[in-house]
């Protein structure tokens, strides 16, 4: 069965949404939605599907949609995500939204109610936890192999000029990387953060993050809006009581130290992933793959509710920072996540 698919918002993110699902056989474009009418009718004439210039509209239309991809921006890349994100959810219709899930806590978590209420499918493009070489190396976690995890080492860095709020690094970028660490290691219980200002900045574009997880794992961020890409995007390393792994570079490259022993597991681009925007391929087509195998609402990979435990991550370094405290994190109002 092709799944018939729309695309709200296309601009940079949902054109790569886009040409994921035109190049992928189980799936049919019918509809793009955009507010700016030029956008929605040039992305009707490149990727197919007809164009529509708000949701109502396209829901109102007639046309049916098996999911939808929700790739609005906003304050924060995150506060244009609710208003598609609630209207989708309401009429009964799988969504895949963007990160941040939202860049507050409140739409975050009415969003993600809503799908748990409605029984709908909702992820969010948290696509680092998709590479090969993330799951080959979370089949490691849960095989045993590194043995009781002790230690997460998270660092995330790039260029990026963009100072629209005291946060923006924090909500626009850490998404991924506080995802990246409950992916391994589960959910987090207490947080302490500091910040710093770069050079000319007005943002906090710098920081380091101390976590604590709800299994004894400690770990710590180390992320960057001034850092570079000659530093590499991302690294993780992972150390448990039989081993350690490390992740370099967000894609595949992956390493596996055994604690015991000299001889390392090295894998390099493992399925043939060679650029950050193939992540989003991975992801996406793990999202089309469970909405045609009628995946549970429960069962989504890299979910709305997961989304939101990372944005709760986020606002608690906030409040660390802000109140030189560590923060408890409760997790209480959601659903716990299997982790190691």
């Amino acid at each position: 069965m092709v799944l018939k698919v729309g695309i709200v918002g296309v601009g940079n993110i949902g054109s790569i949404h886009a040409s994921v699902y035109k190049e992928n056989p189980e799936t049919e474009i019918v509809a793009v939605c955009d507010l700016v009418q030029e956008k929605a009718l040039a992305a009707a004439e490149k990727f197919g599907g007809k164009p529509f210039y708000n949701v109502e509209e396209m829901l109102n239309s007639g046309i049916e949609l098996d999911l939808v991809s929700v790739c609005t921006k906003g304050e924060e890349n995150g506060s244009e995500h609710y208003e598609p994100t609630m209207q989708l959810l309401k009429a009964g219709i799988p969504v895949l939204g963007e990160k941040p899930i939202s860049n507050t806590i409140k739409q975050g978590k009415q969003m993600v109610e809503l799908a748990e209420r409605n029984r709908v499918p909702y992820g969010i493009n948290l696509n680092h936890r998709f590479t090969p070489a993330a799951l080959e190396a979370r089949k490691w976690v849960d095989q045993g192999r590194l043995g009781k995890l002790h230690m997460i080492n998270m660092r995330m860095w790039i260029n990026n000029p963009v100072e629209s709020s005291p946060w923006f690094h924090l909500r626009a970028l850490h998404p991924h990387s506080f995802d990246v660490m409950r992916y391994f290691c589960g959910d987090v219980k207490r947080v302490a953060a500091f910040m710093m200002k770069g050079e000319g900045r007005s943002i906090w574009s710098n920081t380091q993050v101390l976590l604590e997880f709800e299994n004894g794992v400690i770990g710590n961020l180390v992320g960057s809006y001034d850092a570079g890409a000659s530093y590499g995007l991302e690294r993780c390393e992972v150390v448990g009581s039989k081993g350690r792994f490390v992740i370099e570079d967000a894609c595949e490259q992956l390493t596996f130290y055994p604690r015991h022993s000299i001889e390392t597991e090295s894998y390099y681009y493992l399925g043939g992933m060679r650029s950050f925007n193939e992540t989003f391929k991975s992801r996406i087509s793990s999202f089309v793959d469970q909405i045609r195998d009628g995946v549970n609402y429960k069962e989504v990979n890299g979910s709305g509710a997961d989304a939101l435990k990372v944005q709760n991550i986020i606002e608690a370094a906030i409040e660390s920072w802000e109140t030189g405290k560590i923060v408890e994190l409760s997790n209480s109002i959601l659903p716990k996540t299997e982790g190691a």
